[in-house]
């Protein structure tokens, strides 16, 4: 039942990874707090909040095809040191920013849009990297420390981002993010194990991302993750209300309200050991989705501050089952070759409902309420999760097994007709 932590045990290059994104995250952390307070803080406009993650996905969406294209064909550490260094130069601006007697919000909607834009780059060569160092019965492994790592950094910052914040002011916080580059940096420069592209590789181009796009459309296994993860975020995500639920509390409890989830999706992970004897991924994907859901509602219901971060957690580990499958089902059964295209069309999966969900959160608190936007985001997550369930039985009748044997038979296939296309 417990965490299972051979990847670090067996893979150098994972242990760099690890330790130096642990420490970068926890800054990033941070960040992720202090600017859409800072926003409201400083407009005091729950929609502009929401507005502020639609920024950062419309640079999600345009440039993760492009990260999960290049992710399949340049060297990979390549593209995570490019990235990691244009994160520290966007965070130096937020610093810069903080010291002005008037921040300029306009820059804080830059910053966050060029943040994510580089995160969009990164990911899909993180993710297909990950195949390349550890072997790929570890992924759910993998995919549960991975979740440790996240978990650890989303409470801790958060927690400390509020207290930061409120006594010190955003500037402190983004420094501290600022030198927390250096690990990660250190980590990406010093990885040793990254093949160089072969001929099997594609060059990116527009016919090599619609061939990824092909693929996921005929996994509808695969699909139905994307689908389901998109439809729980997009409406069960209320995070840009956090800054306005937690003034009613007290300027330093905001950081609670972003750290509860991950307190839940921590004790979610750490007991995760029972999930790598689990078959059927696509079920545990729905059903844990639908009671993320259901969390939420009661989150919305309740005026007791302990009870709202009860839920909220609670809400957090419904969400790990679920993204801890999701990765598993991702890593063990998609081929090498597509990768990191399809990583780029995760990346969109999950980043795309808690992105445009905060403006639909933000918008129907502004028409109406902010519980209100909460309980029907959630009730409106639950229905969806059962629509997308019926509407596509082969992600619920997934069988890992199955999957595994699927990939290596793509793979062999596609091994076989490259080379009999470079002897002719």
């Amino acid at each position: 039942m417990l965490l299972d932590i051979s990847p670090l045990r067996i893979s150098r290059d994972y242990r760099l990874l690890f330790f130096g994104q642990l420490i970068s995250a926890f800054g990033t952390a941070m960040s992720f707090v202090v600017l859409p307070v800072q926003v409201y803080q400083l407009t005091g406009s729950t929609f502009l909040v929401g507005l502020l993650s639609a920024c950062e996905f419309v640079l999600i969406l345009l440039l993760a095809f492009v990260g999960g294209a290049y992710a399949d064909f340049i060297d990979k550490r390549k593209m995570l040191r490019l990235t990691e260094i244009g994160q520290t130069l966007v965070t130096a601006l937020l610093v810069f920013n903080a010291t002005l007697a008037h921040p300029r919000v306009w820059l804080l909607f830059v910053c966050a849009a060029l943040h994510a834009g580089m995160v969009a780059l990164q990911r899909p060569s993180f993710e297909s990297l990950l195949q390349k160092i550890v072997p790929i019965e570890l992924m759910a492994a993998v995919s549960a420390l991975n979740a440790v790592r996240w978990n650890v950094t989303t409470i801790l910052g958060p927690a400390l981002a509020g207290i930061i914040l409120a006594r010190y002011g955003a500037g402190t916080a983004y420094v501290i993010d600022l030198v927390t580059f250096v690990a990660s940096l250190t980590a990406v420069f010093l990885i040793r194990s990254a093949p160089a592209p072969t001929q099997l590789e594609v060059r990116p181009n527009l016919r090599s991302v619609g061939e990824g796009l092909q693929y996921a459309w005929r996994r509808k296994d695969i699909l139905g993750t994307y689908l389901i993860d998109m439809n729980a975020m997009f409406f069960g995500m209320p995070t840009a209300l956090f800054p306005a639920l937690a003034a009613t509390f007290g300027a330093g409890t905001v950081g609670f309200f972003y750290a509860a989830p991950s307190v839940g999706a921590l004790a979610a992970t750490l007991s995760s050991g029972w999930t790598g004897r689990v078959n059927r991924h696509g079920l545990l994907v729905a059903i844990a989705a639908a009671l993320w859901g259901v969390s939420m509602i009661f989150f919305g219901l309740t005026h007791n501050l302990y009870l709202a971060l009860f839920f909220l957690a609670l809400a957090g580990g419904f969400d790990m089952i679920s993204a801890v499958f999701r990765m598993t089902m991702w890593s063990q059964t998609i081929p090498h070759y597509l990768r990191g295209r399809l990583a780029g069309l995760e990346m969109i999966s999950y980043t795309s409902g808690p992105k445009l969900g905060d403006t639909e959160a933000g918008l129907v608190a502004t028409l109406f309420s902010v519980r209100t936007s909460i309980v029907s985001g959630g009730i409106l997550c639950v229905v969806g999760t059962a629509i997308i369930s019926a509407l596509i039985p082969e992600f619920i009748r997934y069988q890992s097994a199955e999957g595994i044997k699927q990939r290596d038979v793509e793979e062999a296939l596609r091994e076989t007709e490259t080379k009999s296309l470079l002897m002719e």
